[in-house]
């Protein structure tokens, strides 16, 4: 971070509503103003309940939301033990706390140099374009240092691949064979990753658009091979392991795949009894974690007559926290991009 001014960090994350009768509204925010029809809602409302989220406020905050403000508390009592006067501050695309409240805030702190690191590590220039241009329309008058990816930070690998071990070998000795392990990362649209459209989606007006594909779907699988790398000690091999986009979405239009669905059927053609899915794409408990992998694809499994497992999801990992750590203090040399925001547009 720069060495003048008064330095903070801003984690990105996407947000999700607090109960279930503010689902219309957090999902407007999700389509930027386009309604959906209400029986979208309706379902939408459905898989939250069914991972608890609450009916009336006051009761416990839904897992994204939890496990984002103690990722940010964590990584606030590292930076404590090095740059004190470093503040971290977690701001939302799509729900409370926003991220233009959040660098509000900021700014009224006295922040004068954001280092802003979203909590999505391979990068989209669709979603993290969103995320940075939502920090730059906030962001007048400061300098921001914008993370735009982190998929290869070895220490991510490692807290992937901690959570991984113990499941995998669960699973192969409860099988009595050797399991295929399913890594998934959050589909996009097709259209997104196309040359030069989806830069378009991040960029402040008169920036130049960059004419390359989305790096996000070769990110995603590098992450994933990193994780294999990781467990290579232990007899893991290229071999025992897969890679499918997951929880794709609703809108028109098609989204990259594979899906896990048709990943499922095809590892049970191939005379497999049983799979571990592990989320790469994703560092803590959320919806699609919760109810896309844990009850949606679990009722796939058993009606494929597979088994499943699934790791556990990063959340407080301290691996995890110490990655934040090195990307955020430059110590991890991630694709940063420095920019002085403009008082004006």
């Amino acid at each position: 971070m720069s060495d003048t001014g008064h330095n903070a960090v801003l984690l990105l994350a996407h947000g999700t509503p607090d109960v279930l009768g503010e689902m219309a509204e957090y999902l407007s925010k999700v389509t930027g103003g386009r309604a959906l029809p209400h029986e979208v809602v309706e379902e939408l409302q459905h898989r939250y309940a069914q991972i608890g989220l609450a009916k009336t406020p006051g009761a416990e905050p839904p897992p994204l939301t939890k496990w984002t403000i103690t990722q940010g508390y964590l990584l606030q009592q590292i930076l404590n033990l090095t740059t004190p006067e470093t503040r971290v501050y977690v701001g939302m695309r799509n729900w409370h706390p926003y991220i233009a409240d959040v660098v509000a805030q900021m700014r009224a702190d006295g922040v004068t140099c954001i280092k802003a690191l979203c909590l999505a590590p391979q990068n989209s220039r669709t979603s993290v374009g969103l995320y940075r241009r939502a920090v730059m329309e906030a962001a007048t008058g400061l300098q921001v240092e914008f993370v735009a990816g982190w998929a290869e930070h070895p220490l991510l690998a490692q807290a992937f691949a901690e959570k991984l071990q113990p499941v995998w070998t669960k699973a192969c000795a409860e099988s009595g064979r050797r399991v295929p392990v399913l890594f998934t990362a959050h589909s996009v649209p097709c259209r997104t990753i196309m040359t030069g459209e989806a830069s378009i989606a991040g960029a402040r007006p008169g920036t130049p658009v960059q004419q390359s594909p989305d790096p996000y779907p070769v990110e995603a699988k590098r992450t994933a091979q990193l994780v294999a790398d990781c467990l290579a000690p232990i007899g893991f091999s290229d071999g025992d392991w897969f890679f499918a986009f997951q929880s794709q979405g609703i809108s028109g239009g098609p989204w990259i795949g594979p899906t896990v669905e048709d990943t499922l059927k095809a590892l049970k053609e191939e005379g497999h009894s049983g799979v571990v899915m592990q989320p790469v794409g994703f560092l803590c408990d959320h919806v699609e974690i919760l109810y896309d992998i844990d009850i949606a694809f679990r009722q796939t499994a058993r009606e494929l007559g597979l088994a499943l497992w699934r790791a556990e999801s990063l959340n407080d990992s301290a691996l995890l926290i110490e990655a934040l750590a090195e990307v955020v203090s430059g110590k991890y040399k991630a694709n940063v991009d420095e920019i002085k925001v403009p008082t004006t547009a």
